[in-house]
């Protein structure tokens, strides 16, 4: 099988040096389809160079004229969608209904980006103190680097580099070596959309090509999303570096179900919510915390739900409900947190473990599995399965749910679905999350609005996206201006 190529994109130039490589998987099929290069210090000192020369003339070009980069760039992804959802199924394994909703996410992002004359306006005073005017303007930072996960091959880098370009900045993207072929073919429309040579770059690599760039002089801003254990060793070695860091974290999301909600819709979101891309995505809905009667009004609907769900590949035109998990080895780790949470009491009664896939057999499948009788103290209730796993854990009352919500080290999003107004406001007032739903399953913003996790979901200051994602690219100017002559500056004339 020829596989496919997977270069470098180094100041205006592909290459693909003769160095270690990584494999890229097919998970729909386990077959081996490109070979990643696993760079290192020698290509993370080219790529840096190559950004901080091209800065001052990108910095100074009109963001006018950055943005009309962006407004061809967004014609290209959208000439370009179907190609595009097509690469990530293949890599990642997604279906193309869940690819296409993703790229339409990061095409949402360099929409935003479009609008960046008005984004960079400042704040002015006219006669601060007499004769003095006040004035802010928002000027880039300098390099900026990227470091994104597998889960969202496209949606996940555009949340960074077409804001963080059209700012006036330069950047390096260092994609998942899971998932390198997307971020190819994107660096590829954005060289066509007329990005001048060393403005954009990609590197490939592990740990030692993140480590150097968190380590580089040179580099001004990091934007990272992945687990936690990496977020927290991204900010920390960032920031001790001196970089400005927004690294985003695991997370484990609450759905809480009241007795009154609507049961159709309800298992029609929380199966969304928990088996959604395979359950791999930071805001997938993993645990249901059920209050009252609310578990024997929607559990029987939820694991026929489940149940029905059909898993299969999706590198091909027959779609399935589900495609398979990135790797055998994730496959592995979900399966043996499973096999915990049944030795430690929790029941489950929607099997998702024993599924084949006829046409696919060395794929990595998992089906949707619904865990019944979870408990706080158990491994399925601390950790992040990351898989298409739904945990169920049983509430007396509202308060006892927040309470249980609130014992997550993590904070990235939570959701009730309800018919009661009263139980929604309190709800989304006292629950420990960035990011809430009411009657919405996977409460995942747009880009006008940050990506807005707390806690060990979020380590930095200024979230993903919105205006937030602006400041961070940013640094703020003030400039106070004062004209001597005639009658104005310290002197009043009566």
């Amino acid at each position: 099988m020829t596989l496919t190529a997977c270069p470098l994109f180094i100041n205006g130039e592909w290459a693909t040096p003769k160095i270690a490589a990584t494999p890229v998987y097919n998970p729909s099929t386990g077959e081996v389809i490109a070979e990643c290069p696993a760079g290192g210090v020698d290509e993370v000192n080219a790529a840096v160079e190559a950004a901080h020369a091209a800065f001052p003339g990108w910095r100074d070009t009109p963001p006018v004229e950055r943005a009309r980069v962006f407004f061809k760039y967004r014609q290209l992804v959208e000439q370009n969608f179907d190609l595009l959802c097509r690469t990530v199924s293949r890599e990642h394994g997604k279906t193309h209904a869940e690819a296409r909703g993703s790229i339409f996410r990061g095409l949402e992002n360099i929409e935003y980006a479009c609008g960046i004359p008005t984004l960079l306006f400042g704040d002015s005073l006219k006669n601060i103190a007499r004769g003095v005017d006040c004035e802010t303007i928002n000027l880039p930072v300098g390099v900026c680097v990227g470091i994104t996960p597998f889960n969202f091959p496209a949606m996940v880098p555009l949340w960074m580099y077409p804001l963080a370009l059209a700012c006036g900045n330069t950047f390096i993207l260092k994609p998942s070596e899971k998932v390198p072929l997307t971020a190819v073919l994107l660096g590829q429309l954005l060289e066509q959309a007329g990005i001048p040579k060393g403005v954009f770059n990609i590197v490939h690599g592990g740990r030692p090509v993140v480590d150097a760039l968190l380590t580089h002089p040179k580099v001004r801003a990091i934007s990272f999303v992945g687990s936690t254990p990496i977020a927290k060793h991204i900010w920390e070695t960032g920031t001790k570096h001196g970089k400005r860091v927004q690294a985003n974290g695991g997370a484990k999301n609450y759905i809480v179900v009241m007795p009154d909600a609507d049961v159709g819709k309800t298992v029609e979101n929380l199966a969304t919510a928990a088996f959604g891309c395979a359950g791999e995505r930071c805001m997938a809905g993993s645990t249901a915390l059920t209050v009252g009667a609310a578990a024997e009004r929607i559990l029987p609907d939820l694991v026929k739900a489940a149940k029905a769900i059909r898993v299969g590949p999706t590198d091909r035109a027959a779609q399935p409900d589900m495609g398979p998990v990135i790797t055998a080895a994730h496959r592995d780790r979900v399966l043996g947190l499973l096999a915990a949470g049944e030795k430690e009491g929790a029941k489950v009664i929607a099997d998702g473990r024993s599924v084949k896939v006829a046409d696919a057999p060395k794929g990595f499948y998992l089906g949707a599995t619904v865990v019944d009788g979870v408990q706080d103290n158990m491994t399925l209730a601390r950790e992040e399965v990351f898989g298409p796993v739904l945990n169920v854990m049983r509430m007396d009352d509202l308060d006892a749910a927040i309470e249980q919500a609130g014992k997550s080290a993590f904070g990235n999003g939570a959701a009730i679905f309800t018919n009661s107004g009263r139980a929604a406001r309190e709800f989304t007032m006292r629950v420990k999350a960035g990011m809430v739903g009411v009657n919405v399953g996977v409460p995942a913003t747009m880009a006008m609005f940050p990506f807005t996790g707390w806690d060990d979901s979020f380590y930095g200051d200024l979230h993903l996206q919105g205006k937030e994602a602006v400041q961070f690219y940013t640094q703020q100017k003030v400039i106070s201006t004062r004209w001597f002559g005639g009658d104005v500056g310290d002197v009043w004339k009566k």
